[in-house]
């Protein structure tokens, strides 16, 4: 019998490689333990990327910078913050935000994808994932492709992390064999700062992201078929302590992560409050 695809997310892939204990608490594991509290910044990057797909939902005639308070108070998710303040200051530096992106875009462009689901099917993979945004722009043999994924984290980001982010690699290799057209370039448009990190990929360099999730695919099912025929979980998925742990959902169920301290659900955000090197 051939073996089966592995079906797969960039979050499920990415949870594996950054711990693998969290990945069996998260997808292994049923019942699964109980999550923490509900993080702000997720809330807050929720929020966000939702209201940018409302804006390209509307009208071109629709899409001016005076309706993004409209779409950002529909869409604002309330959970994790500290207080009304905290919530109330988040609010108003992302609707900031917004104004000053959509202040850089043509309301005319329409993009190929909003909040666009790519899948596609390699001898070991089933993958698929829901792009923030595929544009289409002009190419050296036509028109191309780009990936363009939306980032509300304090820390701005450059090349390197558009190169080697797999998620955007996956996104472009799946996007160019659903829609038959080249996708070679990946940006992380990085709303607090007003930046765009590029690359642009080669067949060679997605062949490689895409081998590397293959690699992390086998290594998560002989994990699983271990445990399936009786190993200890704990030994067939480590963990991996690390930083990370302060922030994990399920800090309190693993003996390694609870002895990290354990970050408020409001730190993030209340570190963006605080002025980047330089400021103030």
């Amino acid at each position: 019998m051939p073996e089966r695809l592995f079906v797969c997310t960039p979050s499920k892939l990415g949870a594996f490689e950054d711990c693998p204990r969290r990945y069996r608490y998260a997808y292994v594991d049923r019942p699964a333990p109980p999550k923490g509290p509900p993080w702000a910044h997720n809330s807050l990057g929720a929020s966000v990327h939702t209201a940018l797909k409302n804006w390209y939902a509307l009208p071109v005639d629709r899409r001016r910078p005076e309706v993004l308070p409209t779409l950002l108070k529909g869409t604002w998710v309330r959970e994790g913050y500290r207080d009304d303040e905290q919530e109330r200051a988040a609010y108003r530096r992302a609707l900031g935000w917004l104004e000053a992106y959509v202040d850089g875009l043509d309301p005319a462009d329409e993009p190929v994808g909003v909040e666009r689901v790519v899948a596609v099917k390699t001898g070991v993979l089933a993958f698929n994932g829901r792009t923030d945004r595929i544009d289409s722009r002009p190419g050296e043999q036509g028109s191309e492709l780009v990936i363009v994924d939306y980032k509300t984290g304090r820390t701005g980001l450059d090349a390197d992390d558009a190169r080697g982010s797999q998620a955007l690699a996956l996104y472009a290799y799946a996007a160019e064999r659903v829609f038959r057209r080249p996708c070679r370039r990946v940006e992380l448009h990085h709303l607090p700062t007003g930046t765009v990190a590029g690359h642009d990929h080669t067949t060679d360099s997605l062949a490689r992201h895409l081998s590397r999730a293959e690699g992390a695919a086998r290594d998560i099912m002989a994990a699983e078929r271990e445990v399936a025929d009786g190993a200890d979980p704990d030994a067939a998925f480590p963990t991996a302590p690390g930083p990370r742990c302060g922030w994990c959902d399920y800090r309190r169920a693993c003996p390694a992560g609870a002895q990290a301290p354990g970050k408020e659900p409001w730190a993030a955000v209340e570190r963006l409050a605080e002025p980047a090197a330089g400021e103030g």
